[in-house]
């Protein structure tokens, strides 16, 4: 499994123009899941992700977790994580899991998020979708599982 997480301001994601999910402030995931993906490696990273330390105390420090600030998280499904591009100029996305595998996984993954206690939206797992978010500083974390 991988996570690219952006720390955001406000964030949104539509589908054919409908807001699907949004949040005023936390992260953005874009998660990937991969063929050997579990639900352990779920809950890892759902733990890890709301223990982080991305947010900056009063010395400008990252010492506080997003649940520490009262973030949320807005989470998509992204299969292109997994895109490889060594060979060709066509990326082949061959270890990215079929949708039959990762769609209940991604919607275990954020049930996990929300056990660690975190406010969680998201997008619609398939869907074509635009996400719209305020990049709060340069913070973007890759977690993965393995």
């Amino acid at each position: 499994m991988k996570v690219m997480l952006q720390r955001s301001g406000p964030a949104t994601v539509r589908v054919a123009g409908e807001v699907t999910g949004a949040i005023d402030k936390g992260y953005v995931l874009l998660v990937g899941i991969t063929h050997s993906d579990t639900e352990e490696d779920a809950a890892y990273i759902a733990k890890k992700i709301a223990g982080l330390r991305l947010w900056e105390d009063a010395e400008g420090k990252m010492n506080h977790s997003i649940l520490e600030v009262g973030g949320a998280i807005l989470s998509v499904s992204q299969f292109t994580l997994y895109g490889d591009v060594k060979k060709g100029r066509r990326p082949s996305f061959i270890e990215a899991a079929r949708p039959e595998q990762a769609q209940p996984l991604w919607e275990a993954f954020n049930r996990k998020l929300e056990q660690e206690g975190l406010h969680v939206e998201t997008g619609v797992f398939g869907a074509m979708m635009d996400v719209e978010l305020v990049n709060d500083g340069p913070v973007t974390i890759l977690v993965e599982s393995k």
